[in-house]
């Protein structure tokens, strides 16, 4: 994937979420503006996120290292160490780091607001989970998660510009985001139980991709209900409608 497509509230918003996506930091790529905000009517109705496009810069060509029959070959920009066998190794930037800065980071952000918090790292597979654990955590937790999930963004964005390669963080707090998805799962079977009474589809709210798959997931199988979505970040909204 050379080049995205990403929308946010602001320009700047719409570049960070790209540089997320690409895993790259803002040098890497050139941003073409497709679309400026506009707050609409009394600033609520007909509101239309910033749309840019970020693509890749062509990385340039290796100058070839001048060798010497006393000293091995460098790669430029690759630093090495020396092996237990004495053999050089290159030394990279690892996930391990890019999760150290971004604990780091949780708990700066923590203090400022108040609390005093503790982080821990889960990996996994796909995703690395960082367990937050602290007194009065609602307050980092936010309307919905809405705090959380901002916190989230951010800690991605300070991870991937210490990781060579992209990684993808969770912050959850409090067992948040498992009853927020046991909330959401309710919603979903509520509300396939009205449009199959009244035979009318039903729009939810604006949710995050994250939230909207979870309403998906939940009647993908649904015998009588299917679900879409329609609108465009951050207004994307999932429709259930009858079959």
């Amino acid at each position: 994937m050379n080049h995205v497509v990403a929308s946010g509230k602001t320009i700047e918003e719409a570049v960070e979420s790209g540089l997320v996506r690409l895993g790259v930091s803002k040098d890497q790529v050139t941003v073409h503006v497709l679309e400026q905000p506009s707050k609409g009517f009394l600033g609520l109705i007909g509101t239309r996120p910033a749309k840019v496009e970020l693509t890749l810069l062509p990385q340039p060509e290796p100058e070839p290292a001048a060798s010497s029959p006393s000293m091995p070959q460098q790669t430029p920009g690759e630093s090495r160490t020396e092996a237990p066998d004495g053999a050089p190794r290159p030394a990279s930037r690892s996930a391990e780091q890019a999760y150290q800065e971004a604990v780091r980071f949780i708990v700066d952000v923590a203090r400022t607001m108040g609390l005093e918090v503790t982080v821990e790292v889960a990996p996994s597979r796909d995703t690395t989970t960082l367990q937050i654990a602290g007194p009065d955590l609602g307050l980092l937790i936010g309307r919905r998660g809405q705090t959380l999930d901002a916190l989230q963004y951010l800690a991605n964005i300070v991870a991937n510009r210490y990781s060579d390669s992209f990684v993808r963080l969770v912050l959850d707090a409090e067992n948040f985001r498992e009853r927020r998805k046991k909330t959401l799962e309710d919603l979903a079977d509520r509300l396939a139980s009205r449009v199959i009474r009244t035979r009318r589809e039903v729009m939810l709210e604006p949710m995050p991709p994250q939230e909207r798959k979870i309403i998906h997931s939940r009647l993908q199988n649904h015998r009588q209900v299917t679900t879409t979505s329609r609108g465009e970040e951050p207004n994307r909204r999932v429709v259930i409608t009858l079959k």
